[in-house]
């Protein structure tokens, strides 16, 4: 489908000018160190839900997950009731006040400082800050892959263009205009996704003759599914995968429980939090948070399934193999085969929002974590604007480059894999921080270092997904994996997050109950 090309570009350039001007309007506002790293802690509650909404919310949601759905179908709306249930109501209610409250008392100002000065404890800065550094740019690149990859279908540029030229523009405004920026160009972008993800509903029940008729029709194609898959679990589109199968495994601990649970302990997630100037602004995010996140997530799995539908009716394949077997292919070629060319324009100007609102996001935790917390902690520069501007670049580099040597076919994958990360290692120190009287900081540093000891062992030579292309357990014991099936389908989440749960609550209880001095209790409420 060609689309008009001068009403594509008039359509680009407003929105990139609006997205520069905003930008722009941050950076005049931004004159102090908190008011970069923080948007001076006096955020608007629906400036705060949308850009909550739209960092968590990527091209990876919506290209690599629609993907996911394709070929494995309607389970993943499960992940809709975590993001919702975990991603907003416990994540705000639970977390955020408390975050907000202890955050401001202490003066953190990133994620890692925020843990620092909870525990009393360097090492819980620059531990924190380090995973940072070496887990985010594989998130951070995934998305830049699926922007990428919509932009090369839809515009017949080439790959590598597309993806310098999505990250030149983040690096623009976030390097200059710092969080109060990435915060009011990303409520703009969440505005342009609902509009985008909504109409693409529409559309998608329209084309395939109403609500009805194509959950029958995507029903009626079990028949059809792949023998590799059906050999795996796959039991259709409309069913979850046969319990305990590796698709069932894969569904489950990977994608919603390693996406659903890790929401809770991002730390590009966890700053927005501490920008609010009060609980009421927290609870006022809620109520445009969770029905932004229900359309994003909620949308995305369910027309990604439903492409299944299309595809056959039109190319006599399924989704994923009209696709080339390339999962993170079927979204953008859905689109511009599927739908009307304004909607394309429509939809283009969504995933460059989806886009550059998580990317955004991560340039600046990732730059923060490495000014802030690992680089020049304790020194005079550490929360100085321009140290932290040359931190976002020199971490957009680090992705870009990472992009350009990941494999086809990764994008949800990659997102799973670092959202897992997180909730392994960050989640029950960042639970105990903000939540319990006295945090004690061996328990802390016995937790962080398990939990992420955990989940690399588990990922590099037991998780066949991983393992097997990594190929290090190959090399060194002469066997793709250690152990076998169902052992291989079990996501390290699975293992990693309760061993650091057990870890943390039995050193603390131990230390307690032993009467020593807790080296992270901090004052205050």
């Amino acid at each position: 489908m060609a689309v008009d090309a001068i009403v594509l570009g008039v359509a680009i350039a407003i929105y990139l000018a609006i997205t520069i001007l905003l930008g722009y309007l941050g950076y005049r506002r931004t004159r102090t160190a908190e008011d970069y790293l923080l948007a001076g802690r006096d955020s608007h509650p629906v400036v705060i839900a949308l850009s909550y909404g739209a960092t968590f919310i990527s091209t990876s949601a919506i290209v690599g997950f629609g993907g996911a759905a394709a070929n494995l179908g309607m389970g993943l709306i499960w992940l809709t009731v975590l993001n919702i249930g975990a991603g907003v109501l416990i994540a705000f209610v639970v977390f955020g006040r408390r975050t907000r409250t202890i955050g401001q008392q202490l003066g953190a100002v990133t994620f890692p400082d925020l843990m620092g000065k909870c525990y009393r404890s360097p090492f819980m800065q620059y531990g924190t800050g380090i995973v940072i550094l070496l887990g985010m740019p594989l998130y951070t690149a995934a998305i830049l892959i699926g922007g990428a990859r919509f932009v090369e279908t839809t515009l017949g540029i080439p790959y590598t263009t597309a993806l310098l030229a999505f990250a030149a523009i983040v690096a623009l405004y976030v390097v200059y205009g710092g969080l109060i920026a990435v915060m009011y160009t990303d409520a703009f972008q969440g505005f342009v996704m609902l509009i985008g993800m909504s109409l693409l509903l529409v559309f998608t029940y329209v084309y395939l003759g109403g609500i009805e008729t194509a959950h029958r029709a995507l029903d009626a194609m079990t028949p059809l599914v792949p023998q590799a898959l059906a050999a795996q679990g796959h039991l259709g589109w409309t069913s979850m995968p046969a319990l305990g199968s590796p698709i069932w495994f894969t569904l489950v601990t990977t994608l919603v429980l390693g996406v659903g649970i890790g929401v809770l302990a991002q730390p590009q997630l966890v700053v927005r939090f501490m920008c609010a100037k009060n609980d009421r602004t927290l609870n006022r995010a809620v109520m445009v948070g969770g029905p932004f996140l229900l359309m994003m997530t909620g949308v995305a799995f369910t027309v990604g399934a439903l492409t299944n539908v299309w595809f056959q009716q039109t190319t006599g394949q399924t989704a994923v193999a009209a696709a080339g077997g390339n999962v993170d292919a079927v979204i953008p070629l859905f689109i511009n085969q599927a739908m009307p060319d304004l909607f394309v324009v429509v939809f283009m100007l969504t995933l460059l929002s989806a886009a550059m609102s998580t990317l955004a996001s991560l340039f600046h935790a990732m730059g923060s974590a490495l000014i802030c917390d690992v680089w020049s902690r304790g020194r005079t520069n550490s929360h100085s604007v321009r140290g932290n501007q040359a931190g976002c670049l020199v971490m957009m580099v680090a992705s870009v480059a990472l992009a350009f040597l990941m494999p086809e076919s990764i994008i949800a994958r990659a997102t799973a894999m670092f959202m897992g990360l997180c909730a392994s290692a960050f989640l029950p120190i960042f639970a105990v921080a903000v939540l319990s009287k006295r945090p004690d900081a061996v328990a802390a540093k016995a937790s962080f270092i398990s939990g992420a000891t955990a989940w690399l062992f588990w990922t590099v030579f037991v998780h066949a997904a991983e393992a097997k292309p990594i190929g290090l357990s190959q090399a060194i014991f002469g066997m793709p994996t250690l152990l076998g099936a169902p052992w291989t389908a079990i996501d390290p989440l699975v293992i990693a997050l309760p061993l650091s749960m057990v870890v943390i609550a039995g050193v603390q209880a131990l230390r307690v109950s032993r009467s020593l001095p807790a080296p992270g209790a901090k004052t205050g409420p």
